[in-house]
């Protein structure tokens, strides 16, 4: 059985179509991402399929169960970690697990054993009596996710589980989720972290403005545009000029500064290699470090989303 269905979901705000005929299958045991810029359509398509908001059009199954005429049956099967905290703060970390527990009418004992579980997981047991006005951040967001799973869920939905976060409790999400993958739950998580969805998940969706562009492995969207690949260099000097003279080379498309590197993207890397290496002789600056890159998923985005590096562009805005 797959975890989820959908079929021409569509939805509409007004004049505004949020998410437009989007159709997509995700099977039990993967991890699925869902990567889009802002006011894609990303957080619409997971209140359809939490049963937060009904579609326009279209349908979306959940473990077999229509989302629209079988809500609460399918809402019984999933953890829901939204972006924004649904925590109180006012009541303790065990209170909030107990409180959401009920409402998924876990039973006492089996509800107490899994906070018991999950705060130890999310290293915020010594904290379980404490009220969560208290708590940093990252401390709040591991405990949504604790709430997101006290009811044991088959398939987990996570809106930008890890944004902002810092280092620890990033790296205990993201162990966590390979763990519960690793049992079998099905995860379906959205994320502007395109590295984040490189390393966890199976398949990606990119969506751009309510429309999927594409679906597939991280590695296979790689593949299929070739023509973003780069050589990126690192050398004891890194002027403005040097920087206008890597990009009058032929075949380079572009010309971007990463820190200490210069990367040049071209459809001809072994060309650009060597007319670069030949021009910073000339200039006589020695390079440090030379690498060819092939396409990243966050050149795979960009490029089908159409979004626009400026920010990180050379000096003359090429």
């Amino acid at each position: 059985m797959s975890a989820i269905v959908v079929t021409g979901l569509t939805k509409k705000f007004g004049t505004l179509t949020a998410v437009n005929n989007v159709s997509f299958t995700v099977p039990e045991g993967e991890i699925f991402g869902y990567l889009g810029p802002n006011g894609a359509g990303k957080t619409t398509t997971i209140r359809i399929l939490t049963g937060i908001t009904a579609p326009t059009a279209g349908t979306a199954a959940i473990l077999g169960h229509d989302i629209v005429e079988e809500t609460l049956t399918a809402r019984s099967h999933m953890g829901i970690v939204p972006e924004t905290s649904n925590i109180y703060d006012d009541l303790t970390a065990w209170q909030n697990l107990m409180f959401t527990a009920e409402l998924y009418r876990v039973g006492k004992a089996e509800r107490e054993k899994r906070a018991q579980e999950l705060l130890e997981t999310f290293q915020l047991l010594d904290r379980k009596d404490d009220k969560v006005h208290g708590f940093s951040k990252g401390m709040k967001r591991r405990l949504t996710l604790a709430m997101g799973l006290v009811n044991d869920p088959r398939l987990l939905f996570l809106d930008e589980p890890t944004s902002g976060l810092d280092v620890q409790s990033n790296l205990i999400i993201k162990d966590v989720i390979r763990d519960l993958n690793d049992r079998g739950v099905t995860v379906f998580l959205t994320t502007h972290n395109i590295e984040e969805a490189n390393t966890l998940c199976h398949r990606v969706a990119i969506i751009n403005r309510g429309t999927i562009a594409a679906i597939d492995a991280p590695e296979r969207l790689k593949q299929a545009i070739q023509s973003v690949q780069s050589v990126e260099l690192a050398f004891d000097h890194m002027g403005t000029e040097v920087l206008e003279m890597l990009h009058r080379i032929p075949n380079v498309n572009e010309v971007r500064k990463e820190g200490d590197r210069v990367r040049l993207y071209t459809p001809d890397p072994g060309s650009v290699l060597e007319a670069a290496m030949a021009s910073l002789k000339v200039q006589g600056i020695r390079p440090l470090s030379v690498n060819t890159l092939g396409p990243s998923l966050e050149d795979v985005f960009v490029k089908l989303t159409g979004l626009d590096r400026g920010h990180n562009r050379d000096p003359k805005g090429k």
